[in-house]
């Protein structure tokens, strides 16, 4: 599966709203039969477009208040290091998301705490402690505008083309 026509791309957009659709219902919405909207389905997911389904928790009521954004700095840039201070973090439940960034910095990290006690801590025993860090910058949230948004799709759809008008 190569390229996605305009089926592929509406299964897409609709299970980013509502991965909880059934088969008939997501078939319905995007307009093909039961049958070759699940086969579709399928094939979206062994093509890996499609790379898992997951329930998205309020963090808040599950006790987790704050939201931090931690920048990484590595004490030596050199393969080996930073291969081992990716798969450290990797491991820690604490770290919903992480990116080897450019400019200043080595990862940008998501780290989710209960308070900033627990996070102060957190920070001191755990991150500050990784293997190769240098430095460590937090910055925290104080509130979500947009988050666990969708992935835009519409550049995978080409512009429909209007017939120009020449002059007589």
């Amino acid at each position: 599966m190569e390229t996605l026509d305009r089926y592929d791309i509406a299964i897409l957009g609709e299970l980013q709203q509502d991965a909880r659709l059934t088969n008939a219902e997501l078939a319905q919405r995007v307009g093909l039969s039961a049958a070759p909207c699940w086969r579709r389905v399928r094939a979206l997911e062994e093509a890996g477009y499609i790379r898992g389904y997951r329930a998205e928790i309020d963090r808040h009521r599950i006790g987790l208040g704050v939201l931090a954004f931690v920048r990484l700095d590595a004490e030596r840039n050199r393969g080996d290091l930073t291969m081992a201070m990716e798969q450290a973090i990797a491991r820690i439940p604490e770290v919903v998301s992480c990116h080897y960034i450019s400019g200043t910095g080595t990862f940008e990290l998501q780290v989710v705490a209960r308070d900033l006690d627990s996070f102060s801590q957190f920070a001191r025993t755990v991150l500050l402690n990784l293997p190769n860090v240098k430095d460590m910058h937090t910055s925290f949230s104080l509130g979500e505008v947009k988050a666990g948004g969708a992935l835009p799709l519409g550049h995978l759809t080409p512009p429909v083309r209007t017939p120009s008008r020449s002059a007589a």
